[in-house]
C-alpha cells in the first residue's frame, strides 16, 4: 500500500473511533479482563450480558445492557455507537433449554445486529482447533461460530484461546480443589494430553491487539509452557502442597468419576467434549507464545489461596437471579 494511503486508511480509523465499544459478558471471567483493560486505557465500555443486575465490581464502570436475542431490533440498538464488539458469548454445556444449536443461532443474531448497529469490527473469542467436521458439539459450534463471524460483512479478529488461567477462573481452581480434598486425583491413561495454558490478562490483550490491528486476522492465544495433562495437575499439586495420589485410570472412566464428583458440588466438573479435546490435543497447538505470563511461576505465587473454594460454572452461570427465568447463555471462556 502506498504510504498516503496507508495514513489516510489510520486517519479514517481514528476518525470512525468513537470511543465506545461493547463487551458481551463484561461479567465473566474473560469479559471483566477486556473490559478492565479497555476502561484502563480510558475508553467508554457497555456490556451485553445475561444479568444486567448481577453485582460486580465493574458495574459502577460501564453500562450494562440484557441480550435480547429474541428482539434484533433491541439487540442492535444496545450496540449503537460502539467502534468494536468484543464477544465472549458461549455456552460451556448444553442444560436448561440452551443447546450448542441455539448458542451458534445468537451468536449470528448478534453479529448481524452489530453490522446493523454500525459496529466497525469484531473481535470473537474462540478456542484452538474448532473444526465444522468434528465430532464433538462444542468444537464444532464454535467453528460455525468463526464462519459466522468471517460472514459478518464486518472486519473482524478471532482470538483463539487454550486452557485459561488467572485470578477467578474456573478449570484451575477446582482442580486445586479436588487436589486439597481427595486422596487420589485421577487423570486419563495413556493419553498423550498436552497443555499450554495461558494467563487471562495475555488473552485481553491479544484481543485488544486483535481490534487494532489492520485487516481480518486469527490468532491462537498459547502461554509459555507446554505439559502433559499429569504435569499440569502435578504443578498445581505442588504449588497447594497436596499430597493426593495422581492415579491413571481408563479415560472412559474419567467422566463417570467427575459425573460423581459434580453430584456432591452440584455443578458440571467436565464435560465428555472436553475431555476428548483434552486427549486428543486441541488444547496445545503449535506455534510461537502469544502469553507472558508462565503458569508455574503464577502457581507459586497464588497456590496458598488457590483452591479453598469451589467455583461453581452453574452457579455463576445458571444460579437464581432476578432475570435467569428470561435471559439464557452467559458467555464461558473458551
Amino acid at each position: 500500500m502506498p504510504e498516503a494511503q496507508h495514513e489516510a486508511t489510520e486517519n479514517e480509523a481514528i476518525q470512525d473511533d468513537t470511543g465506545l465499544d461493547v463487551v458481551t459478558g463484561a461479567f465473566g471471567f474473560t469479559g471483566q479482563h477486556i473490559a478492565a483493560w479497555l476502561l484502563g486505557e480510558g475508553r467508554r465500555v457497555r456490556t451485553l450480558t445475561r444479568d444486567p443486575d448481577r453485582p460486580h465490581p465493574l458495574a459502577a464502570h460501564l453500562e450494562a445492557c440484557p441480550y435480547r436475542f429474541d428482539n434484533p431490533v433491541e439487540l442492535a440498538r444496545s450496540m449503537e455507537g460502539a467502534t468494536t464488539l468484543y464477544n465472549t458469548y458461549w455456552v460451556r454445556f448444553e442444560r436448561e433449554g440452551t443447546s450448542f444449536d441455539e448458542a451458534v443461532a445468537n451468536s449470528r443474531a448478534l453479529f448481524q445486529a452489530a453490522r446493523r448497529a454500525g459496529v466497525r469490527r469484531i473481535v470473537h473469542v474462540s478456542i484452538t482447533n474448532p473444526d465444522v467436521g468434528s465430532r464433538l458439539p462444542y468444537f464444532r459450534g464454535k467453528a460455525l461460530v468463526e464462519r459466522d463471524v468471517a460472514e459478518s460483512g464486518l472486519s473482524y479478529g478471532i482470538v483463539r484461546p487454550t486452557v485459561i488461567f488467572g485470578e477467578g477462573d474456573v478449570m484451575v481452581n477446582d482442580v486445586a480443589w479436588l487436589l486439597r480434598r481427595l486422596p487420589v486425583f485421577p487423570y486419563p491413561a495413556r493419553q498423550a494430553s498436552p497443555v499450554r495454558p495461558v494467563f487471562v490478562g495475555d488473552v485481553a490483550r491479544s484481543c485488544v491487539d486483535a481490534a487494532r490491528a489492520h485487516g481480518d486476522v486469527v490468532v491462537d492465544a498459547v502461554g509459555p509452557e507446554t505439559f502433559d495433562f499429569v504435569d499440569f495437575v502435578g504443578a498445581i499439586r505442588t504449588a497447594v502442597g497436596s499430597r493426593s495420589r495422581l492415579l491413571p485410570v481408563p479415560a472412559p472412566a474419567v467422566p463417570v468419576l467427575a459425573g460423581l464428583v459434580g453430584r456432591v458440588v452440584n455443578d458440571v466438573v467436565l464435560t465428555r467434549d472436553e475431555l476428548a479435546g483434552l486427549t486428543a490435543g486441541l488444547v496445545a497447538p503449535g506455534g510461537p507464545s502469544t502469553g507472558q505470563v508462565v503458569f508455574t511461576e503464577w502457581l507459586a505465587e497464588h497456590g496458598e489461596t488457590l483452591g479453598l473454594q469451589w467455583a461453581s460454572e452453574i452457579g455463576r452461570h445458571y444460579g437464581t437471579r432476578s432475570t435467569r427465568s428470561t435471559r439464557r447463555g452467559e458467555p464461558t471462556a473458551a
